[in-house]
């Protein structure tokens, strides 16, 4: 493995610290130089928390981003969405590689001039689209085989932190990359509707996703539910996998041929349709580890920057999402908009 390289954190609320965290796991791969966060309460808690975990040294608090950008290698954007994009520019201007937390930008232009940015400056930029490292994913991604259908429901109880972007780009995004990633084929068709419930923004969120090849994702979002949720369905030829990418866990569902004459299970289950070999229901449910998420997207883009591996989540799939998830919000707007 290369030596360490220095990072920094823009931004330090809840999730800006759960970096910080995560980074004093890696100490092999990456020295934490330091953060910025313009709020004196967020330096004030992450001396806490270092002192509480027991941190060998708290994260030095810059004064300012620039300051920060000049001592670094690599910084990891966890600011509000909208400033996103202000600060890759000027990480890349430095030539520092960036790691962005989802959703990339509040809007299409602004990541595209990220991609010409990050060109000019032979950067990687990573975004943190983390369910693709959560373990029940991963367990669950090597049983994919050409997926048709999915199905997701990212459901969470209010929280004012999330407020600054509509629930699209704030839950269901998570779940339109994961779709990307895993159906075949260009998004052709989008419909959608949602409902604002708590501010002027929608809160609750329904799309349907239609795929050149024929897949079809449906996807629901809330952030106003009482009891959090987040499972993903994948339906496929003689298969059905159901991932709980909250409590950790996967099942794979697959159909067998059973061959003629065979003895059967007396606890199996069977299925004889008329024409066709019977077949049996095989059910897994793969091992699913005990990995922290965050911390290993933070390894590979450790990986990424220092040569050893492409970016598993590059600036590319940050835009198709926002992309997608752009459209989505004009569906619902179109839909919330009086027909004369």
């Amino acid at each position: 493995m290369s030596s360490p390289l220095r990072i920094g954190v823009l931004g330090a609320g809840h999730l800006g610290r759960i970096h910080l965290r995560c980074l004093q796991s890696l100490k092999d791969r990456w020295t934490t130089v330091g953060f910025y966060d313009p709020s004196p309460e967020a330096a004030m808690a992450v001396a806490q928390l270092s002192q509480e975990e027991g941190w060998t040294a708290p994260p030095r608090a810059f004064e300012s981003a620039e300051a920060l950008l000049g001592s670094v290698d690599a910084v990891a954007i966890v600011t509000p969405t909208p400033g996103h994009a202000g600060l890759a520019e000027a990480a890349l201007a430095a030539g520092v590689h960036c790691f962005i937390e989802k959703p990339v930008t509040t809007h299409l232009l602004e990541a595209e001039a990220l991609m010409a940015a990050r060109d000019a400056a032979q950067k990687v930029v990573q975004v943190g689209h983390v369910e693709r490292f959560n373990p029940a994913f991963e367990a669950a991604r090597a049983h994919l085989q050409a997926p048709r259908f999915i199905e997701a429901h990212r459901l969470a109880p209010f929280n004012p932190r999330g407020l600054d972007v509509p629930v699209v780009l704030d839950l269901m995004i998570h779940d339109i990359d994961l779709a990307l990633h895993a159906l075949e084929g260009d998004v052709v068709r989008v419909a959608a509707n949602g409902v604002a419930v708590v501010g002027d923004s929608v809160d609750i969120a329904n799309a349907r996703l239609e795929f050149s090849s024929g897949a079809v994702a449906n996807l629901t979002a809330s952030r106003v539910s009482i009891n959090p949720m987040r499972k993903v369905r994948l339906f496929q030829s003689d298969a059905y996998l159901s991932v709980d990418l909250l409590n950790r866990s996967a099942q794979v569902m697959k159909l067998e041929d059973v061959a003629e004459g065979s003895e059967r299970d007396p606890y199996g289950l069977y299925l004889d349709v008329p024409g066709r070999p019977a077949r049996r229901l095989h059910i897994e449910e793969p091992e699913v580890g005990e990995a922290n998420a965050i911390a290993d997207e933070l390894a590979d883009f450790h990986a990424a920057c220092s040569g050893q591996a492409p970016c598993r989540v590059p600036l590319e799939d940050g835009l198709a999402a926002l992309r997608v998830a752009t459209e989505v919000m004009e569906r619902i707007e179109q839909s919330l908009t009086p027909s004369t």
